[in-house]
């Protein structure tokens, strides 16, 4: 899908832990999206609740803890950074301003 987008497109986005690492390392572009554990939480328990979803902050919060530390110390593909991805901090930004930052960085690169 990556090398070869549908329908004539000139590219794809590609979302995921490892896509800048393993997947797809020689990607033109490369953004690594974060958040702190806290913002991440907030966000992922009003998701659940959006959806109807039964979900218990203090769970979710630790569910998210205990897959970012399983996912860092894995041996294979271990969740770090490509040594060339932009690091996109989002906790302070809401989605359009984060939307807004990757194009900037985008077009900083053309």
């Amino acid at each position: 899908f990556a090398k070869n987008p549908p329908n004539g497109k000139l590219g794809a986005v590609l979302d995921g832990r490892d896509i800048g690492t393993v997947v797809y390392p020689n990607a033109d572009f490369k953004l690594f999206v974060t958040a702190s554990i806290e913002v991440r939480a907030r966000r992922r328990y009003k998701e659940l609740q959006d959806r109807g979803d039964e979900a218990i902050r203090s769970a979710v919060h630790r569910d998210i803890m205990k897959r970012d530390e399983r996912d860092r110390n894995r041996f294979t593909s271990p969740l770090i950074p490509a040594e060339d991805a932009h690091i996109l901090e989002t906790s302070m930004l809401d989605s359009n301003a984060v939307f807004k930052q990757a194009l900037n960085l985008i077009s900083l690169k053309k």
